[in-house]
């Protein structure tokens, strides 16, 4: 029983020094974006925050990264909708949380690559701490959090129902989130699971 004991409280520390305990609950729909005024860096080299890209119609935060074959599989389709709904009036901000001496593939010269190669015309900013994660709750990579025009949290979760297939989409829920807040309507789908890799959280 103490080999068991001491076996577990191990894995315990292993999981807490990796990052996988180190989310906290999602936020609440409803709730307030928290840390919005931590300056991150993003691919231009400004310092900018979530306030900073708040829209007036209300304001994206997705949680992504580099390397999660995920983030790959979508990373078309977050440009789009980014740049799209950019124009539209609603702010746009993704952030990396992921530590890149977990993964090279999640450093900063490698976002401002990719920003350019698929053409993000919003920011893309370096969680530095991954406290900004943190706060929100995320766990994944892609994971969206979109908030009104009063700062409240309307709709939490994956960008669609088909990573890997978007010829086969048959759920859009964040384009339909996005559709629903511009035009003045309610979101009939509010929350959805977020699928991808987790965050590599800095420790």
């Amino acid at each position: 029983m103490l080999h068991r004991f001491g076996v577990a409280l191990a894995l315990f520390a292993l999981a807490a020094g990796s990052g996988w305990l180190s989310a906290q609950e999602p936020l609440a729909l409803g709730a307030a974006a928290p840390k919005t005024e931590v300056k991150m860096k993003n691919i231009d080299g400004r310092e900018l925050s979530i306030a900073d890209a708040a829209g007036e119609k209300g304001t994206l935060v997705m949680f992504s990264c580099n390397a999660c074959p995920w983030v790959k599989a979508w990373e078309d389709r977050i440009a789009a909708l980014g740049n799209r709904y950019q124009k539209k009036g609603v702010g746009v901000i993704v952030i990396n949380p992921n530590d890149p001496e977990v993964q090279a593939e999640d450093s900063y010269a490698v976002m401002q690559e990719r920003a350019k190669q698929r053409g993000f015309e919003f920011p893309y900013v370096v969680d530095a701490t991954s406290d900004v994660a943190r706060a929100f709750g995320a766990t994944r990579t892609p994971e969206a959090f979109l908030f009104d025009a009063a700062g409240k949290l309307i709709y939490h979760g994956a960008i669609d129902d088909n990573a890997k297939q978007p010829d086969q989409v048959e759920e859009p829920y964040l384009k339909n989130a996005l559709e629903a807040l511009i035009g003045g309507q309610a979101i009939a789908v509010r929350e959805t699971k977020s699928i991808g890799c987790t965050i590599k959280f800095r420790t």
